[in-house]
C-alpha cells in the first residue's frame, strides 16, 4: 500500500495542539496565566516531551496527531515504531531545527534518524 504523505499544515497543527495542551496543563498547575513561575518554559517542554514520547511509543500517535488524523510508523515496513524510535524522534523533535528541516520526501531529520514517517490514518 502506498504511503500517504502528511502535509506540513497537519504536522504543524498536531505539534501546536500538543504544545498548547502541555502549556495549558502547566499553567493550570502553576497558578494561572498571570502567576509568576520561574521554570514554566522548562516545565512545558518536559511535559510536551513526556506526552509525545509516551503516546508515540504506546499508541503510535501523540494527542495532536490523533486529533488531526495522522500516526507514526516505521519507514521501512509501515509497522509500529519501537520505544527507542519514539525516544529518538521525540528528542530530536524537541531540538526544533530537526523538526523544521525536511527532505524531498517530506520527512524531517528527526524522522530520517529514527527511521519513522508520519502517515494519514
Amino acid at each position: 500500500m502506498p504511503m500517504t504523505r502528511v502535509s506540513l499544515g497537519r504536522r504543524f497543527v498536531a505539534l501546536a495542539l500538543d504544545w498548547l495542551m502541555s502549556y495549558a496543563i502547566v499553567v493550570a498547575l502553576t497558578g494561572g496565566i498571570g502567576a509568576a513561575s520561574s521554570n514554566r518554559s522548562l516545565s512545558v517542554l518536559a511535559l510536551f516531551f513526556a506526552e509525545v514520547f509516551i503516546l508515540s511509543a504506546l499508541q503510535g500517535a501523540s494527542a495532536g496527531h490523533r486529533i488531526v488524523g495522522i500516526r507514526i510508523v516505521r519507514f521501512s515496513d509501515k509497522g509500529a515504531i519501537t520505544p527507542l524510535q519514539a525516544l529518538i524522534r521525540t528528542t530530536l523533535l524537541c531540538l526544533v531545527i530537526t523538526a523544521i528541516t525536511y527532505d524531498d520526501d517530506g520527512r524531517g531529520i528527526h524522522e530520517r534518524l529514527s527511521n519513522s514517517v508520519l502517515v494519514r490514518r
